[in-house]
C-alpha cells in the first residue's frame, strides 16, 4: 500500500480530536476558525505589466468554542470524552 501523503478530517472528527486532546468532559463544543484578510497586487507572470488587486485569506487560528446545541460543527464532550470511572482498589 502506498504511503499516505494527505489525511483529511471532517469537522466533527477534528472537534472530537481537540476535545480529547484538551481533556474536555462536558459541554457542547464546536469548531472555531479565525481568518485574516490581506491584499496585494499580483500578476499572471513575472515581469508582466498586468497587475491585478487580489485578496489573501489566511487561517490565523483553529480551535473550539462553546455551542448551544449539537450541529455538523459541534459535539457533546460528555458523549465523545466521558469522565473515566476511577478504579477502586480493595
Amino acid at each position: 500500500m502506498p504511503e499516505a501523503t494527505q489525511i483529511v478530517l471532517t469537522h466533527k472528527e477534528l472537534v472530537e480530536l481537540l476535545i480529547k486532546k484538551l481533556d474536555i468532559h462536558e459541554g457542547i463544543w464546536g469548531l472555531s476558525v479565525k481568518f485574516g484578510l490581506g491584499a496585494a497586487n499580483v500578476g499572471s507572470a513575472p515581469g508582466m505589466p498586468d497587475l491585478m488587486p487580489a485578496a489573501i485569506l489566511a487561517v490565523l487560528e483553529i480551535g473550539l468554542q462553546k455551542f448551544d446545541a449539537e450541529s455538523n460543527l459541534s459535539l457533546d464532550a460528555s458523549k465523545v470524552n466521558p469522565v473515566a470511572e476511577a478504579v477502586s482498589s480493595s
